[in-house]
């Protein structure tokens, strides 16, 4: 009978000697064997590692909500008008489990939980709590962290609780090459600077895309006390296209008329697209006096700052371009320029009234039904 080294010694000159292709074969099907095994071994110690910590779960979460309840949402004196002085007793959350590290974090995850569902005192009382229990140094920790998903934990943590952190340590986040981690960072940074929310603005060298200047519109206008400066200086001085971009969009939403100089400024640039958002933003502002220079520059400019004009002329509806419109309507052949024409000339209709009848009694059939469009007050640019 031949031992077990001796058969594994000739199993191997077996598998030496032997053709090439059955080499081949054999090769692959212990590869695949082997990592059959390691998947199914993996997800065995998944769905073991998921049990205890839904077991573990299932035990602490009713715990700490009941600690929360009883001394929190509970507690009578947050619901009258007097200032609530005495914190929470954090005694009470003296206990073995909140000492490991895993329990803490559950922690912090129920706490932020609740303040998103609560105002005023209660929501006080449980950024009281978070300090008290140290649980800020837990977070601040994990943003030293060189795990770019441990960042973006503690920068929701800290900003769900409403801690400072130092610009030292998050500016440069917001630079970060991790799209995700440098958007979680200019959010964090806007909410909890209290001075200057867009200070990052000025070291920001990686672009923000749509979807970030989305969201970072959506933290600025709902953020309450947000300190608003004058967006001209990033228009006029910042490298970052879309900075620019995005702040000739904050000068359109909060009328920044301060800013207009800046804005004009930008019509000579030789980004034709900065060009067309300056031109876009001053039709929004309906600023009547660059109207000349709109359109002394209008045939030279492409087609997407030719539609911009146009749209620009019919916002601001001064009545002056009436003549200009009702050319371009009639004589270009493309069908963008002659739509937004004629939606300008409906916008100035208080001064173009004889002109659209008469458009619209001799104009072809396919003119007439871009007025008749047009003429929709649901039909917007």
């Amino acid at each position: 009978m031949k031992t077990i080294p001796a058969f594994f010694s000739a199993t191997v000159d077996q598998f030496r000697y032997a053709p090439l292709v059955i080499q081949i074969a054999v090769a692959f099907t212990v590869i695949a064997v082997s990592m059959t095994a390691i998947a199914y071994i993996s997800i065995l110690i998944n769905r073991y590692r998921s049990y205890r910590r839904d077991k573990k779960l299932a035990a602490l979460h009713p715990m700490i909500d009941d600690l929360l309840t009883e001394h929190i949402l509970m507690n009578e004196a947050l619901y009258t008008d007097e200032p609530v002085e005495a914190a929470v007793p954090v005694e009470v959350f003296d206990k073995p489990v909140f000492e490991k590290r895993w329990a803490r974090q559950v922690l912090i995850q129920r706490l932020m939980q609740y303040r998103d569902n609560v105002q005023g005192a209660m929501g006080g009382q449980l950024r009281s709590l978070y300090l008290q229990l140290g649980l800020d140094k837990d977070s601040l920790k994990k943003l030293k962290s060189s795990r770019w998903n441990h960042k973006i934990q503690a920068l929701g943590e800290l900003t769900n609780m409403d801690v400072p952190i130092a610009d030292v340590i998050i500016l440069p986040l917001t630079n970060s090459r991790n799209r995700e981690l440098r958007a979680t960072a200019r959010h964090a940074y806007i909410k909890l600077s209290k001075n200057e929310p867009f200070k990052f603005f000025d070291v920001a060298t990686e672009p923000l895309l749509l979807w970030d200047q989305v969201e970072l519109f959506r933290i600025i206008s709902t953020t309450d006390r947000i300190s608003i400066p004058n967006f001209a200086q990033w228009i006029t001085y910042s490298s970052n296209k879309s900075i620019i971009s995005f702040c000739l969009k904050l000068v359109e939403h909060y009328q920044q008329l301060s800013a207009v100089p800046a804005v004009i400024k930008l019509l000579d640039t030789r980004d034709h697209y900065l060009r067309a958002n300056a031109i876009n933003c001053l039709g929004k502002l309906r600023i009547e006096h660059v109207e000349d220079k709109l359109l002394s520059m209008y045939d030279s400019q492409p087609h997407h700052c030719r539609t911009e004009i146009l749209k620009a002329f019919g916002r601001i509806s001064s009545g002056k371009q009436v003549e200009f419109l009702r050319q371009e309507f009639l004589h270009s052949s493309d069908f963008e320029i002659r739509k937004h024409a004629a939606k300008s000339l409906i916008n100035n209709q208080w001064a173009a009234g004889p002109v659209i009848q008469e458009l619209v009694d001799t104009a072809t059939r396919e003119n007439k039904l871009i007025l008749k469009h047009c003429m929709n007050p649901l039909i917007k640019f």
